[in-house]
């Protein structure tokens, strides 16, 4: 008998390795998936402008890396002796203006170079619900605790959402013709908006992912809110506060993707790897023991086998510091 409804997901035509480079960027979700991948050693550049939820503004902000520069004056704000950008996540932000107009222009910046030469782009979308700031009526990313009076709400259409990414994908292709971008839908739902409201957000975007990726056939659809939604399907899989997916439901997600993206060679190193991680988490009840001096040695020589697909110079230093 089968309790449950598992989701089967094809390999979309391209497959990663360590050689590849990887940009994450949207949602709370991209910053799961690209620190994992960063965990297992791939190259990659998680979400560089912080938590980003609306489609709108991720992808203005993805226009704005390409071009490699960031004009607008207006959006840079004061709170309690801390600057912000309505443009970006409260994490980018500075003591002063001019601080953080350089840490905004030194993350476009780098954004510029690593999806110059980046062969995925992964975009998770949060949610259909936009803020305007007022008089302009210009959507932004953050409304940084400003007063519910100073923005107006919209639910963005479908055609919307397709338009605004169908204006930045021929710069997307120009800037990097071999670039496949990859689009989701993130799990975690927004119930601030209430449930019934929350699915007409995601339908809304799953409407919008569905139309790009028959219009476009080098963009692509990952399932990680079917996943979630209809293949692990119980609380258990959510945290305490039964909107965020568990390290548990987290770590299934990244399984679907590891089957569907990663070569077998690949999947065989990660294997290897995740071995090595566990004993790099390993407490030592008694340091200077011969026992662990060994495991020690025994763990070095492992990860240098390593070292012609990926860096492993800081795990490396960690281990070598507490031999005797």
């Amino acid at each position: 008998m089968n309790l449950r409804t598992e989701l089967t997901i094809e390999n979309q035509g391209f497959t990663l390795s360590h050689q590849s480079t990887i940009l994450t960027a949207g949602s709370c979700f991209a910053e799961v998936i690209g620190n994992k991948l960063k965990d297992a050693k791939f190259q990659s550049l998680v979400n560089p402008f912080g938590t980003i939820f609306n489609p709108l503004s991720l992808f203005s902000l993805l226009q704005n890396s390409i071009d490699n520069q960031y004009l607008s004056q207006d959006y840079f704000i004061q709170q309690d002796d801390i600057w912000y950008n309505y443009d970006f996540h409260s994490d980018l932000s500075a003591p002063t203006k001019n601080e953080l107009w350089d840490k905004i222009r030194a993350r476009i910046n780098e954004t510029n170079s690593f999806l110059k030469k980046a062969d995925l782009l992964i975009i998770t979308l949060g949610t259909s619900y936009i803020y305007k700031l007022l008089p302009d009526n210009k959507a932004v990313a953050n409304c940084h605790k400003k007063p519910s009076s100073y923005f107006s709400k919209y639910l963005l259409k479908s055609e919307e959402i397709v338009r605004a990414f169908s204006e930045a994908y021929p710069q997307l292709r120009k800037f990097n013709p071999d670039l496949k971008i990859l689009l989701t839908v993130s799990p975690v739902r927004h119930i601030k908006d209430t449930i019934t409201l929350n699915s007409v957000s995601k339908s809304i975007l799953r409407v919008a992912v569905h139309e790009l990726t028959e219009k476009f056939k080098d963009v692509y659809y990952f399932p990680a809110y079917e996943l979630m939604m209809d293949d692990l399907r119980d609380y258990r899989f959510y945290k305490d506060d039964l909107i965020h997916p568990t390290s548990m439901a987290e770590n299934y997600i990244w399984e679907k993707f590891s089957e569907c993206y990663f070569s077998e060679k690949t999947r065989s190193i990660l294997l290897e790897w995740s071995l090595i991680q566990k004993a790099l988490n390993h407490k030592a009840f008694n340091p200077s023991s011969a026992a662990h001096q060994k495991f020690l040695r025994d763990t070095i020589n492992k990860l240098s086998k390593f070292k012609n697909l990926f860096s492993v110079d800081a795990e490396m230093r960690a281990l070598e510091k507490h031999l005797l």
